[in-house]
């Protein structure tokens, strides 16, 4: 499955103007959402002492009252313990080391670190708690989105507030993170060959698929069996506590929302004001949750098709219908003969590195003009660098050849959260005519892609399942109707699973809807995180 991050890194401006792919240029925000900055380097910056929650200070004695009566008596070590911030990365920011127990069913066995931030609410106004975020992914780091963007481009009033909180879950970024290949395998990774021709070229992607997974297992053995959204959730209840909440105020986007409704699943009597913006639905199964994804991805890419023709440099054709074909030939012949990029490293662009790039971009609409440009080049100028740009950005490679461990804690968290998708190749060549129906331009290869959890090293321990949260304060669900990652149909499922639930609807293009320039959706939101109203069921903003 493709990551469902609220977006990918930035991609290097185009000379019309900066575009985001998956990182939406977010109307007006600075920057963009998604992993940022490596929170490993975040966290190195030598600073001095924020302070610490202390015996018998007020935050102490709130952490106290808000340790549940159920909690294990091996876990309220945990519960109790006390956090010791210090200054770091942007001005304004505090970073402080959580424990956690590395299992939950044997808590005795020993600790896993996570990085946690947080920026105090500056006022006015009386403070509302902390508000935790979570940007997606699996593998977004928090850390970074929260000093890239939520910690300063929030809305200033919901700052004002609250304490804005970031953990990176367990393997991501700055929490012991899952390494699986260096920067030079990384990159033959990206260029195999996802839509297999024939025998020999189907072994190479079995290959390429178990060489990553077997990277991964043998960097972390002991924590890959451990980074499944269910732990990642009540080390969100330690944070809760040792922040001295009592109930939990959060905003996840993307996968972020498989997060936070698992969380309100696992403790329904602590929640606050939860926004899951961009919604999943876990009662699927990994087939279908890629299947539909596929379905995602073809909504998007129709949309960026009747935008295309209309634009006077569309490269793709004067006529909507035949985009998807023109693009699906031109895929073609990069599988044949890829194309120069200039890269320094020597990468050329194939049929993988420019299906990646133009997904990248279905992300957000603000992408748009920069796929047009990319694909100019590549198409009439065979010049592959704008393409290899917004696939670059996608897997967050940076210019000097280096990853961020965004696709490794990725694959890690999805092959442990749920079955694989497929067993087998065979198993995928059966279902390539349904994922081609799904999405005649992207179909094949995504159903290659699902290929990765096949082979490993870990069995998953996580199952499909509904998820009520009976007993929870009011939810806010937010689904946008053209959403290439998260289809509006799992806003609406999310939505009838949640007992609490308000659905929330952008009428839009785009991955997520909060801070996309819709005053309806912010505003909506904003009176639900600072007063407490949820919207009314069923209201759509656009």
């Amino acid at each position: 499955m493709y990551t469902v991050r609220s977006s990918p890194a930035s991609p290097a401006p185009s000379p019309r103007g900066p575009g985001a792919r998956d990182r939406r240029s977010h109307r007006g925000r600075a920057g963009t959402l998604g992993v940022f900055l490596a929170a490993t380097a975040l966290l190195a910056s030598a600073c001095t002492s924020g302070g610490s929650t202390r015996a018998g200070s007020p935050a102490a004695e709130a952490a106290l009252a808000a340790l549940p009566q159920s909690t294990p008596a091996a876990l309220t070590t945990y519960y109790e313990q006390k956090l010791t911030w210090r200054s770091c990365g942007m001005p304004g920011f505090q970073c402080a080391s959580m424990r956690a127990p590395l299992d939950y069913a044997k808590p005795e066995a020993g600790d896993t670190r996570l990085a946690v931030a947080r920026k105090k609410a500056t006022g006015p106004g009386e403070r509302l708690g902390s508000l935790l975020v979570n940007p997606g992914g699996p593998g977004g780091s928090a850390i970074g989105y929260l000093q890239q963007y939520a910690g300063i481009g929030y809305p200033a009033g919901v700052r004002a507030r609250y304490d804005m909180v970031a953990v990176d879950p367990r393997g991501v970024a700055g929490s012991e993170p899952v390494e699986c290949l260096s920067g030079r395998e990384m990159d033959a990774y990206t260029q195999t060959d996802f839509t297999p021709d024939d025998g020999e070229e189907t072994g190479e992607l079995v290959q390429a698929h178990q060489k990553f997974a077997e990277g991964c297992g043998a960097d972390a053995p002991g924590l890959l069996r451990h980074v499944s959204t269910a732990e990642a959730a009540r080390d969100m209840d330690i944070l809760r506590a040792a922040l001295g909440d009592k109930k939990l105020t959060y905003v996840g986007a993307s996968y972020g929302t498989f997060l936070g409704a698992t969380y309100a699943g696992l403790f329904p009597d602590r929640v606050g004001r939860l926004v899951l913006d961009g919604a999943m639905d876990p009662s699927l199964p990994a087939r279908r949750l890629n299947l539909d994804q596929t379905a995602g991805f073809e909504t998007a890419f129709q949309a960026f098709a009747r935008d295309c023709v209309r634009q006077r440099d569309c490269p793709l054709g004067s006529k909507a219908a035949d985009v998807g074909r023109n693009l699906k030939a031109f895929f073609g012949k990069l599988d044949a003969r890829p194309i120069p990029t200039g890269d320094a490293d020597g990468r050329k662009l194939g049929e993988s590195l420019a299906t990646t790039g133009v997904i990248a971009a279905m992300y957000d609409e603000g992408a748009w003009p920069q796929l047009r440009d990319a694909l100019n080049s590549a198409m009439r100028e065979n010049d592959g660098a704008g393409l290899l740009a917004l696939s670059d950005s996608y897997y967050e490679r940076d210019a000097d050849g280096r990853y961020t461990n965004l696709m490794f804690a990725n694959a890690a968290v999805n092959c442990v959260d749920l079955p694989p998708a497929f067993s087998t190749p065979d198993d995928v060549r059966k279902s390539i005519p349904a994922f081609e129906k799904a999405s005649p331009v992207f179909g094949e290869g995504l159903a290659w892609a699902t290929l990765n959890c096949a082979y490993w090293p870990v069995a998953p321990t996580g199952e499909p399942h509904r998820i009520e949260a009976k007993g929870a304060s009011p939810i806010v669900v937010v689904g946008t109707t053209r959403d290439p990652a998260t289809p509006y149909r799992w806003a609406r499922a999310l939505s009838g699973q949640l007992s609490s639930s308000r659905l929330l609807t952008y009428d839009g293009d785009g991955h997520t809807a909060y801070g996309r320039g819709s005053t309806c959706i912010d505003n909506t939101i904003n009176a639900y995180l600072l007063r407490g109203t949820p919207p009314t069921e069923g209201k759509r903003c656009s």
